[in-house]
């Protein structure tokens, strides 16, 4: 699978391990193709300009799904979510993250570098991207009226 990865500076913060290259290392550990959507280093940027590009990446079919990192999800979810046919969840949790998926067909995870270690972020990532969309009825209805 193809995956957009994302983040802002804080993918790079002190100490480390630096989230980014650990979480895209992770992926294509995993068999995945990655596509970078930077930032690439510790320098201060806004996160709605990588959500914008993973956004960006998965509509134009260059990726299925995206992953994206700032300093709790939260920012850079609210981002993603601005453009049509992207829902993006933020998952501090396995579970969290199997719901997203299941229920809501999710197709970005917005995780947290200031709140979660690099372990359950790769975690999570993992069971979100193993995770297939229920297909239940009144799941497809809901996600339906999202548009």
């Amino acid at each position: 699978m193809k995956i957009a990865v994302g983040s802002d500076h804080a993918g790079y913060e002190t100490p480390g391990p630096e989230y980014k290259p650990g979480i895209m290392d992770f992926l294509k550990s995993l068999g995945h193709d990655v596509v970078d959507c930077g930032t690439n280093g510790p320098e201060p940027v806004d996160y709605p300009d990588f959500a914008k590009r993973v956004s960006e990446a998965i509509m134009k079919g260059e990726a299925q799904m995206g992953v994206l990192i700032c300093g709790t999800g939260i920012g850079i979810a609210i981002a993603a979510n601005r453009f049509p046919g992207i829902r993006a969840a933020v998952c501090t949790s396995p579970e969290m993250a199997r719901i997203a998926r299941e229920h809501n067909e999710a197709n970005v995870v917005a995780v947290g570098r200031r709140i979660l270690s690099l372990e359950q972020c790769l975690e999570i990532v993992k069971t979100f991207l193993e995770t297939p969309f229920s297909g239940a009825e009144r799941h497809k209805r809901r996600v339906g009226k999202m548009g």
